[in-house]
């Protein structure tokens, strides 16, 4: 949680925790859609996070580990491949990306920035889904980590885990597969709907933009991305993407500039052209009030630095 301005975090998800989340996210189901991408790989879509699976002669690596509760069914998918887990990279602390570390952790190494380490190891809080996230367990938390950049070469590919500073948190990665040609975006991508950006954790809506630039000109027209939740997906519409956060903020921006309060700017609403993309995780008024939360708190940090 932020130390600058945590009753301006606080009073926003007070408000949000009020406003009803679309009904489809995370739906009670134990098993895993599997969708082959290429030889050696695989796209798992189970409760939580988007899982990408690598298979080949080194062994078995993944891409986050979905919740606790899906750990069984994630297993059984491992264990097709009769080879053992190696790895795992965390792209970033949240549960829903991190649970099945406590049970992969006991066999496979765990990979990820700095500070999924701090935030495992510590008690943390998401007041939007009233989640509380005790610390991890030893096993489950990362082996190996990294400031800035990682780069593991296994079964004959090059795997670069590039971190993303303050963007859906504060330890955000990306990871690339060079020679597949494929980049999981973790929580930085929200395929078609409103994202999760957390504010308490020092995520910023900006800042997701801004690393959203720059993976755009890391990849090309025929790069496979892998959101973080959604359907797989590739850099066009990983650009769409982009043009909403741009627009939504920007509108929302305008709304805090004629000095409307967050109430009032749910209710007036976004433009008609952003309503599709409250069809799936957030609603539009979560999505503003999100918004509303990081604005605030980038103007009250630049107005600190300037006093």
């Amino acid at each position: 949680m932020t130390k600058l301005f945590p009753s301006v975090i606080m009073a926003t998800f007070l408000c949000l925790t009020n406003v009803v989340l679309a009904e489809d996210h995370n739906a009670d189901k134990k098993m895993f859609k599997v969708t082959e991408l290429k030889p050696g790989f695989q796209f798992l879509q189970g409760k939580g996070g988007n899982i990408l699976l690598s298979a080949g002669k080194d062994g078995l690596l993944i891409v986050d580990s979905d919740y606790s509760e899906m750990t069984p069914a994630l297993q059984a998918i491992l264990a097709q491949h009769k080879s053992d887990l190696k790895y795992v990279l965390n792209t970033h602390w949240h549960g829903d990306h991190t649970q099945g570390n406590k049970v992969l952790g006991k066999n496979a190494e765990i990979i990820a920035h700095d500070n999924v380490y701090q935030r495992l190891n510590s008690r943390q809080e998401v007041k939007l889904f009233n989640m509380v996230s005790k610390p991890y367990p030893a096993e489950a938390l990362p082996d190996i980590t990294f400031d800035h950049s990682l780069t593991l070469r296994f079964n004959d590919e090059t795997i670069t885990a590039l971190h993303l500073p303050n963007g859906h948190t504060d330890g955000d990665s990306i990871i690339f597969f060079e020679k597949a040609n494929i980049v999981h975006m973790g929580d930085h991508y929200f395929n078609g709907m409103f994202p999760f950006v957390d504010v308490g954790t020092n995520g910023s809506v900006r800042g997701v933009v801004k690393n959203i630039d720059g993976v755009l000109d890391k990849i090309a027209d025929d790069t496979i991305v892998v959101p973080g939740h959604g359907a797989i997906s590739n850099k066009q519409q990983l650009i769409a993407f982009k043009d909403m956060l741009v627009g939504t903020i920007n509108e929302v921006e305008v709304m805090m500039t004629q000095n409307m309060n967050l109430k009032a700017m749910q209710e007036k609403g976004l433009s008609e052209q952003w309503q599709v993309w409250g069809q799936g995780f957030l609603n539009e008024k979560v999505w503003i009030g999100i918004i509303h939360s990081s604005l605030t708190v980038s103007r009250q940090t630049q107005d600190a630095v300037k006093n």
